[in-house]
């Protein structure tokens, strides 16, 4: 069974692979007709595939994944090449979010690669090519999906998961400057708001409903159920990532954590300031946010005095059985399957990057 799954993932992620190009000629070819000057479309090909191509795809191989639950088979021709654009235009939209997140993060890298902004030839023009990398995702989407049914529900959740994302953001920028640090701006509430906007809703929620209104599934109660499971499925994946920028192996997880000294919400601070004693408070008032290294130590101690390692893992077996409960009881009358969530949770549970 293992090898087969194996087998599944990596040709579901060659086929997904395989596509790009047509869908960069597909943003490209309208752009062509307009007689811009060549640099120019030069310019936004190389930004396409720059901020697409070194990511796990994740979010938009579970389009197809979705779509091959729903329909309880392996998926044609044209289903894989419909839910697999869906796919693409997913992971475009990421990329939208991305460029202008390490932009007002001041990143470095990206992915294992400088941050597009940091590219000498670009700058702060990374600005505009993400808004191009947004507005691609709609030119495609009349190009190729004008005549479905569900063409304007697919428009629509492409806006609201954009505007949700932003309104996390927008939330995580308010809550928890790095140039202003205030640990009594945070909370366990605050943070379930950001995770569910700025992460939860568009990594999980957008996936499946996509494919639900391609096969014309998104009935009501789908979509209700779809929600209640995956954005607390979502919260769970979150808390993984802040928990490894902390306690993750760096040759596994690929990227050394900064949390602590860019002062973010995250779910250990959070759990830190509900469990700590007044003197170990101070400790954290004094020191998380800090661009350094003495005051990351301080914290990393109070974390370890807290035994913040074992409350995750109290989190982790408790939201886990939560989720198998939630999915056990869907009802799959009106063509929702169990599998569409087991798929989901099979692939983020206890990972370690």
């Amino acid at each position: 069974m293992g090898s087969d799954n194996k087998h599944y993932e990596n040709t579901v992620r060659a086929d997904f692979e395989a596509l790009f190009p047509s869908v960069v000629e597909e943003i490209l070819e309208p752009i062509r007709r307009k007689n811009l000057p060549q640099e120019v479309i030069a310019r936004f090909k190389e930004c396409l595939y720059y901020n697409t191509q070194c990511g796990k795809l994740n979010r938009g191989i579970s389009v197809l994944d979705t779509g091959r639950a729903l329909l309880g088979r392996p998926l044609n021709d044209y289903e894989t090449r419909s839910l697999a654009t869906l796919g693409w235009l997913t992971e475009l939209l990421q990329a939208f979010f991305l460029v202008h997140d390490d932009i007002m993060d001041v990143s470095i890298t990206r992915r294992g690669q400088k941050c597009w902004y940091r590219q000498p030839h670009i700058g702060l023009m990374a600005i505009n090519d993400a808004v191009l990398l947004e507005s691609s995702v709609f030119s495609v989407l009349k190009s190729q999906f004008r005549g479905h049914p569900a063409y304007v529900d697919l428009i629509e959740t492409f806006h609201e998961a954009a505007f949700n994302t932003q309104l996390g953001q927008l939330c995580d920028l308010i809550i928890a400057p790095e140039d202003k640090v205030d640990l009594g701006r945070f909370s366990m509430e605050k943070y379930a708001i950001i995770v569910q906007f700025k992460t939860a809703y568009y990594s999980f929620y957008l996936p499946v409903v996509l494919a639900l209104h391609w096969l014309q599934l998104a009935t009501p109660d789908n979509l209700r159920q779809a929600h209640d499971i995956l954005i607390p499925m979502g919260e769970y994946f979150q808390v993984q990532d802040d928990f490894l920028d902390l306690f993750g192996d760096p040759s596994v997880t690929g990227k050394i954590g900064t949390d602590i000294q860019d002062n973010k919400c995250s779910w250990l601070v959070n759990q830190a300031i509900l469990r700590c004693s007044p003197q170990q408070r101070a400790i954290l008032d004094e020191s998380y946010g800090r661009k350094d290294s003495q005051c990351e130590m301080n914290v990393r101690r109070v974390f370890g005095e807290l035994d913040l390692q074992g409350a995750y893992r109290d989190f982790e077996d408790k939201r886990i059985q939560e989720l198998q409960r939630l999915i056990e009881a869907v009802d799959e009358t009106d063509g929702l399957h169990k599998k569409v969530f087991t798929v989901f949770l099979s692939k983020i549970c206890q990972r370690t990057n």
